[in-house]
């Protein structure tokens, strides 16, 4: 592991198990509502999934499974790869309460042991702002692909890089130049909601922001065929893009 991803490690292990508690419920609330409609807790994400019964799903950065978990209820076969244990106890114990099997593999994205796990999945799937975490999209892509198989799938979805120059998501990060390739320090995503004195003992984190064409160039150079490129609304406003998801084919 990187001297970027002990940071990275550090950071979302930080009181991560009471933060996702207190903001998610316990993971047996969490569960009942996993349970209930799982389609629904998937958000717009479900529209990108043909199905799900017997996919081979890998999520990338999946954190407390709140993605995995609806994607095992409705029959996927799912393996979380994230760098918090803290995030890895919460899922499993939301999984068992939830009565579904998924697999979690601590450790640095890009320390993926891909003599075990490559060419394995029929899906690579990832949301919620995790690309800004490698500093190197190029390798990170080609992480991607290799743990698909032919013809496998990419649903790559991510805060749009418009966030760089205007914060519409409301997430309280720095602005900058939107074609900065700077690396820059910045609070970890939960900090943001603890009390101030709390706020200033959370590690930082290391991000790299994204233009929209260096994303889509990673993913076309790295051998993927590049099929949808979708634009999302800001979650408060719906006039300002917030969020995009690519799908792409090995």
């Amino acid at each position: 592991m990187n001297d970027a991803g002990k940071q990275h490690k550090k950071a979302w292990e930080y009181d991560a198990y009471h933060f996702w508690v207190e903001h998610n419920g316990t993971p047996e609330e969490r569960a009942k509502e996993d349970i209930e409609n799982p389609t629904k807790m998937l958000r717009k994400y479900a529209a990108y999934f043909d199905r799900c019964e017997g996919v081979i799903i890998a999520n990338i950065c999946g954190s407390c499974g709140k993605k995995a978990i609806p994607l095992a209820l409705l029959g996927a076969d799912v393996t979380v790869f994230d760098i918090s244990e803290e995030n890895r106890r919460y899922a499993m114990e939301t999984a068992q309460a939830a009565n579904v099997s998924i697999h979690y593999v601590v450790g640095d994205v890009t320390d993926i042991d891909l003599d075990r796990y490559g060419g394995t999945f029929d899906v690579v799937f990832m949301e919620g702002g995790i690309l800004a975490y490698f500093h190197d999209i190029n390798a990170f892509m080609r992480i991607m692909y290799a743990l698909l198989k032919p013809g496998g799938k990419l649903i790559c979805s991510d805060f749009h890089p418009f966030i760089k120059i205007m914060d519409t998501l409301k997430l309280e990060t720095q602005t900058m130049n939107y074609f900065s390739t700077d690396v820059f320090e910045g609070e970890m995503a939960h900090a943001r909601f603890y009390d101030k004195d709390i706020r200033k003992q959370f590690p930082k984190c290391l991000y790299r922001r994204y233009t929209i064409s260096e994303i889509i160039n990673a993913i076309i150079d790295t051998g993927f065929i590049l099929k949808r490129f979708d634009e999302h609304p800001a979650w408060e406003d719906p006039a300002l893009p917030g969020e995009f998801t690519a799908v792409a084919f090995r």
